[in-house]
C-alpha cells in the first residue's frame, strides 16, 4: 500500500485542563518533528466527563474516558486520539491500536494537604488526625490509604485537579491523593505536600504515560507518531496492561503496578524489566503484593506471570469480592 502524504493531522482528546495540556504537548512535538505539518486539536467529550456525581467504580464499564475518542477515529474524524494510558482499556476496538506511548512522567502518587501562610497543615499521612477526610475518587488509592490507616475517612473526589484543589481549600477535606504528573503538567508542582513512593502506594496501570491511538491501517500516521514513541516507557507499560488483562481488572479495580528498566549489574549490560503489583480488597484489610524480573523483551508474558503468582496467593478471591460489592 502506497503512504499517502500527510499535511493536517486532527488530534481527538477530552476537554479537561490536563487532557488538553497533553495533546498540546502531542502537538508541538509533531510540529518539531515533522516541519510543514498542520496539527488541530477537536475537544470530545466522554461518558466519564459527562457523569460527574457517581463514584466512579459505580459506573461499572470500561472506557469511560475513550469511548467516544474511539467511535471519531474509527469514523475517520481524527487522525489520532491523545490519551491518559491510565484511562485505556487493555482491550482496544477492531481497527485500532497504541501507535506511541510518549516518556513517562512521574508515575507516583501525591498526598496534597491545605496550605495556610505558606505551610502544609498536614505534612505527612502519618500526621493527619484520627478519622480525617481524605479525597479521591479511585478504589486503589483508597484501599492502599485504608491499609495504611484504616480511621481515616475516605471520600468521593471527581473533577479536574482545579475543581479538586479548591475543594480541598474549602475544606471539605484534610488532605487529597492525586497523580504527581498532572499536577507536575498543570504546574501545581507546589502544592505537592508529600510525594508517595512506591514501596508504600503504588500507582496506577500506565500512570504518567501519554499514548496515542490511532487507526492500524493508516500507515502515513503510524510513521508521523511512532517517532514519539519512547522505547522504556513502552516496554514497561506493556508489562503493566498484560498484569491488568490477565487480573480482568478495569481501572476502577483496586489494582496497582509499577514497571521499570533498571541496570542490574555493574560492568555488564544487563537491563532488567522489574516489576511490582498489588490486588487489594475495598476496605483495605486485605491486600496481596507481588515482585518479579526479567529480561526485558518478555514484557508481557513477566507481567502475565506476576499475575499469575497473586492469583494463586489470594487475589483471585480478593477480586471476587470486589466485583460483588460492585
Amino acid at each position: 500500500m502506497k503512504k499517502m502524504k500527510v499535511d493536517k493531522i486532527f488530534i481527538g482528546t477530552r476537554g479537561s485542563k490536563l487532557a488538553l495540556c497533553q495533546a498540546e504537548w502531542v502537538k508541538s512535538e509533531l510540529q518539531r518533528i515533522h516541519q510543514g505539518i498542520e496539527v488541530e486539536i477537536n475537544k470530545i467529550k466522554t461518558t466519564g466527563d459527562k457523569i460527574l456525581d457517581v463514584p466512579l467504580a459505580k459506573i461499572g464499564w470500561k472506557g469511560l474516558f475513550v469511548k467516544e475518542i474511539e467511535e471519531s477515529l474509527l469514523r475517520g474524524k481524527i487522525h489520532i486520539a491523545v490519551h491518559s494510558m491510565k484511562d485505556m482499556p487493555t482491550d482496544l476496538p477492531d481497527g485500532l491500536h497504541i501507535a506511541a506511548i510518549c516518556k513517562r512522567e512521574d508515575p507516583r502518587d501525591a498526598f496534597v494537604s491545605r496550605l495556610r501562610n505558606a505551610r502544609f497543615e498536614i505534612q505527612n499521612i502519618n500526621n493527619l488526625p484520627q478519622g480525617a477526610k481524605v479525597g479521591t475518587s479511585s478504589l486503589r488509592r483508597s484501599c492502599q490509604l485504608l491499609n495504611i490507616r484504616p480511621d481515616l475517612h475516605i471520600m468521593q473526589l471527581r473533577g479536574n485537579l482545579d475543581t479538586r484543589l479548591r475543594k480541598l481549600d474549602e475544606e471539605q477535606f484534610e488532605a487529597i491523593i492525586v497523580a504527581v504528573a498532572g499536577m507536575k503538567r498543570l504546574g501545581f508542582t507546589k502544592r505537592i505536600t508529600e510525594i508517595l513512593e512506591p514501596h508504600i502506594f503504588l500507582p496506577a496501570i500506565g500512570q504518567g504515560a501519554i499514548g496515542i491511538e490511532c487507526r492500524a491501517d493508516n500507515e502515513a500516521i503510524n510513521a508521523i507518531v511512532g517517532t514519539l514513541n519512547h522505547r522504556e516507557t513502552s516496554i514497561s507499560i506493556r508489562a503493566e496492561r498484560a498484569f491488568l488483562k490477565r487480573l480482568g481488572g478495569g481501572c476502577q479495580v483496586p489494582i496497582a503496578a509499577h514497571a521499570r528498566i533498571e541496570q542490574k549489574a555493574k560492568g555488564k549490560e544487563q537491563r532488567l524489566l522489574i516489576m511490582d503489583g498489588l490486588v487489594g480488597s475495598v476496605s483495605g484489610d486485605k491486600i496481596v503484593k507481588g515482585h518479579i524480573e526479567g529480561r526485558s523483551k518478555e514484557a508481557e508474558s513477566l507481567g502475565e506471570r506476576l499475575a499469575e503468582d497473586m492469583l494463586s496467593r489470594g487475589a483471585k478471591e480478593i477480586l471476587e469480592e470486589v466485583y460483588q460489592i460492585s
